[in-house]
């Protein structure tokens, strides 16, 4: 596999903004920043906290007077830009970028301009290709981090990262479990006549478990379900029977 891109931010501006770079970056299994000249210097104490935690970036970031320099052992340049600057060469998209590098020999580097202004046309003039976004043509601001985390993330896509794992979903409940609940819903509803016109009950049952049957609860949910309808029976008993014993706790379907 090619050697990883180098992400090249270009005279940035705020420590913010680098270190939020940098966290994009990681996420996407990135760790090679170059700095061209950052405005308020570096290290920058603002970079950290915005990095959340992509402390190691930062800390190998390394720091160039010149653009030329900071690439200077690159063979294949990527200018992000949406402005037209007056040279001519191959505009890719992210995704098409990604998978260049991915196939080329020798090492990647993508320039990235300052937040205000972009890349110069000097700048744009030491790549091979210009890296536009496809963006709505009334309102083509991305900033800094946003665009690290496109660019990032399309070349993440051919590079076999690891799948977060995902919480393990409980399977449904027993149809045992769902008629229990049914029957106690509708235990509840029947003195409330909420099944009145008695022609209509069947249909209304029905319809009722229709509704209960389609999200597919798990055996927590319904024991939850149930529980809350249990809570609502002691009070609606409370009311009846001020003064006399609490209903057992035992009597909770749960």
């Amino acid at each position: 596999m090619a050697a990883k891109p180098i992400m090249v931010l270009v005279r940035p501006q705020l420590g913010e903004n680098i270190g939020k770079a940098a966290r994009a970056m990681r996420n996407f299994g990135l760790a090679e920043l170059r700095l061209v000249a950052p405005r308020d210097g570096w290290p920058n104490p603002s970079a950290g906290p915005a990095a959340a935690g992509a402390d190691d970036v930062l800390e190998q970031a390394q720091v160039y007077a010149t653009v030329a320099e900071a690439v200077a052992d690159c063979a294949n340049i990527y200018a992000t830009t949406v402005r037209k600057r007056g040279v001519t060469k191959p505009v890719v998209t992210p995704e098409e970028a990604a998978r260049a590098i991915h196939n080329e020999l020798g090492r990647s580097a993508i320039l990235f301009g300052p937040e205000r202004s972009g890349l110069e046309t000097e700048d744009v003039a030491l790549a091979r290709a210009i890296l536009t976004v496809p963006i709505d043509p009334d309102f083509g601001s991305l900033n800094l981090a946003q665009a690290v985390i496109l660019c990032a993330y399309e070349w993440s896509k051919n590079a076999d990262l690891v799948q977060p794992t995902q919480e393990e979903l409980l399977p449904p409940a027993p149809q045992a479990d769902l008629d229990g609940l049914v029957g106690h819903l509708e235990e509840m509803l029947e003195p409330k006549g909420y099944f009145l016109p008695a022609s209509r009950a069947a249909a209304t049952r029905l319809t009722l478990r229709n509704v209960l049957t389609k999200p597919g609860w798990n055996h927590l949910e319904i024991r939850t379900l149930r529980g809350v309808l249990s809570s609502l029976q002691r009070e609606d008993w409370a009311e009846r029977n001020k003064g006399k014993e609490p209903l057992d706790s035992s009597d909770d379907p749960q």
